[in-house]
């Protein structure tokens, strides 16, 4: 797989905001239902809430409907995608893994982290900059996963981008595929699409089950973008996968996920895994939002399981948020949601950034300022 690092155009194309705007929100709200019982039994999920398991936002890091760094590094992931993208309409050139990877040390930042520590030797920056820097509630540490900080952190210290072709370690976590679907909106070449969330993921996640799955969720999410229904855009997305080496396991976790019989139960979820690695978490997603009629339903079966639950909410959410788009999320979470006008603003300035009328000035290069 050639590594991506020149910028090619994106379009909003056929794409519908409401449906961007969905897939954001509804990633949020999942990852916020999983956050307090993540890897809790399905019986101590009932201890907790009563026998329907999960109905509404428990408390979490201080409050209800505060989300994880599922969704803190999606979020960063977005504005990397903002700023390549103008960097490359303002000067004709521009590297869209190194923004990621800067991106990703800015919110290394958020946990802790000095910055003369995590932003790398590549970057000459005195502060960090840019408009999700900063919003206070993002520094906030929430449970962020070893591999994923322990990496930054070795960026941090050598300046060594990790790769498809260059893997920094063996983990095939969810940490790669749980912060991608935005990558959806790089380009109308699926394979394009494919190769970056790939990369994006493959900077802190080297095992091909690490990698793979998030340019396979990158894919579906961008034909559910467009309107596509999902059994075709999982189709097309399986389709890009088989073409990489080390696909097996991505592949046939999809198979068994399409062949899952409905509707689903915690003990049905939980036959395709805990969620924990990429593979499980795309495929127990995928199975919920195939067999689930509407956004509500698919939020909360997708947080309903013993295993890695603010992350099948995250990837769940992206998924049945494209699919409806954002008027079909319950106004009870949505007005609770953490940082909620935070992520409307940031798809609308995607929208505005990957549209046929980009904005330009001042104010836009101090929101997303070149890398």
């Amino acid at each position: 797989m050639p590594e991506t690092t020149t910028a090619v155009l994106g379009k909003m194309g056929g794409m519908e905001a409401h449906r961007l705007r969905g897939s954001l929100l509804a990633g949020a709200i999942g990852d916020a239902l999983g956050a307090a019982t993540e890897f809790d039994s399905m019986d101590r999920i009932r201890e907790l809430t009563g026998p329907d398991g999960i109905t509404d936002f428990l408390s979490a890091y201080g409050g209800e409907g505060r989300f994880t760094d599922d969704t803190q590094m999606t979020l960063f992931t977005l504005e990397a995608l903002i700023r390549a993208h103008s960097q490359q309409r303002r000067t004709g050139d521009a590297d869209v893994v190194h923004s990621l990877q800067l991106a990703y040390q800015r919110w290394l930042h958020t946990q802790g982290v000095p910055w003369v520590q995590a932003r790398g030797p590549r970057s000459p920056a005195p502060a960090p900059d840019g408009h999700l820097i900063t919003q206070g509630e993002l520094f906030s540490r929430r449970a962020p996963g070893l591999t994923c900080f322990g990496e930054l952190e070795e960026y941090g210290r050598s300046g060594l981008r990790g790769g498809v072709e260059r893997p920094v370690n063996n983990s095939k976590g969810c940490g790669g595929v749980m912060r991608v679907a935005p990558v959806a909106l790089w380009s109308d070449e699926l394979g394009e699409v494919f190769g970056l969330a790939a990369e994006a993921a493959a900077l802190t996640h080297g095992h091909p089950s690490g990698y793979l799955p998030a340019g396979t969720f990158a894919v579906v999410v961008h034909e559910l973008l467009i309107g596509k229904p999902l059994l075709d855009a999982v189709s097309t997305a399986r389709a890009e996968l088989v073409r990489h080496p080390g696909h097996e396991e991505t592949d046939v976790a999809l198979e068994q996920a399409l062949a899952a019989p409905g509707p689903p139960t915690p003990e049905r979820l939980e036959a395709l895994g805990q969620g924990n690695v990429g593979e499980t978490a795309l495929s127990m997603s995928v199975y919920v939002a195939l067999n689930c009629g509407d956004a509500e339903s698919a939020l909360l079966a997708s947080v309903n399981h013993g295993g890695d639950s603010d992350s099948t909410g995250s990837v769940c959410g992206n998924l049945v948020g494209a699919m409806y788009g954002e008027q079909a999320l319950p106004s009870r979470w949505l007005d609770r949601l953490e940082l909620r006008e935070v992520i409307t603003g940031l798809a609308d300035d995607a929208v505005a950034e990957f549209g046929p009328d980009a904005p330009s000035g001042d104010r836009w290069s101090t929101l997303y300022p070149v890398d």
